[in-house]
């Protein structure tokens, strides 16, 4: 049934994907007279709707259109999570109710403001840093950035916010990550040589095929990282947390592991020669063979040998 709506008080039935709702013309028209409904149910256009009950059907999804009535009703923002008011973001782009949008957009700008979750500095702005030989980013929130293929080398982030950051092919040989927030970012192929990431917050992140060669990791947490095919040789991994962290092909030849976790750590193929293990925990450890214990010597065998229940010495120092 195709049906005009007249200016009336008596209430609109709307099922608004399968939830239904009652309402009046005055609501849907005056609040923003240009939207989308407004021009429905403005008495200009003829729309469809059920022969039996006069129901308009539309169809989107119903979750959030309570919002969109309270907003047209009282013109208050209500209370969300942020995921929601992106959620009913969208329906009120849909809907064309450009009042509440600005509404959301506004409340979502400024509670990134006092968050301070948006990073302080572009891309830009950090070559122009680079050039100008300004290379401090201490304490300074860089989430989220693309800084690959940039030479970062000698730069101090210290304490600096960079999760999520892509630092993919950037060379930051000898540069200062200690303390550093960077869960979740990427270090791929990266040239991390003789860089410093004491007590750093490395969860997640990937670091295959990376150079860190004496890079300093002591007490890092880095936890479920990729280091597939990651030169280490000679790195500082004392009491690191390397629980569940893959380490399959990775060149460990000479580094310093006393005290490090390792529990849950996948090393098919990896080098242990020479890496003193002393105190480290394997278990649950993945790739373990008889080859590679021959192939650590002392510290080494003795550390997995103590792991798995054998009680021979082996010359521990």
């Amino acid at each position: 049934m195709n049906s005009s709506f007249p200016r009336s008080p008596s209430p609109v039935l709307l099922n608004i994907g399968g939830k239904k709702y009652a309402t009046t013309i005055d609501t849907l028209t005056q609040r923003d007279p240009d939207s989308m409904l407004a021009a429905m149910f403005s008495g200009r256009h003829t729309i469809s709707c059920d022969s039996e009950t006069g129901t308009v059907f539309v169809d989107r999804d119903g979750k959030h259109f309570r919002h969109i009535l309270n907003w047209l009703r009282d013109g208050v923002l209500p209370m969300l999570k942020d995921s929601e008011y992106q959620e009913l973001l969208r329906e009120a782009e849909y809907y064309q109710l450009l009042g509440l949008v600005d509404h959301i957009n506004t409340y979502l700008n400024k509670k990134k403001d006092e968050d301070g979750s948006g990073p302080e500095l572009t891309r830009t702005e950090i070559i122009k840093c680079i050039q100008s030989e300004r290379v401090r980013f201490r304490g300074v929130n860089l989430s989220g950035l693309n800084l690959s293929k940039l030479d970062l080398s000698f730069v101090d982030f210290s304490f600096a916010c960079i999760q999520k950051t892509n630092f993919s092919n950037a060379n930051l040989q000898k540069a200062k990550l200690g303390d550093v927030q960077a869960e979740g970012s990427i270090f791929q192929e990266a040239n991390l040589r003789e860089c410093e990431f004491i007590g750093a917050n490395l969860r997640a992140v990937v670091l295959d095929k990376a150079n860190l060669q004496s890079a300093n990791l002591q007490d890092a947490d880095l936890i479920n990282c990729s280091f597939c095919e990651a030169d280490l040789r000679t790195a500082h991994l004392q009491g690191a947390k390397l629980t569940d962290a893959n380490l399959q092909g990775a060149n460990l030849e000479g580094a310093n592991l006393k005290g490090a976790k390792l529990n849950g750590a996948n090393l098919q193929g990896a080098n242990l020669q020479r890496a003193y293990l002393r105190d480290v925990d394997l278990r649950d450890t993945e790739g373990l063979n008889y080859y590679v214990l021959v192939s650590c010597q002392h510290g080494a065998v003795v550390c997995v040998a103590l792991v798995f229940g054998m009680h021979e010495h082996h010359g521990m120092p």
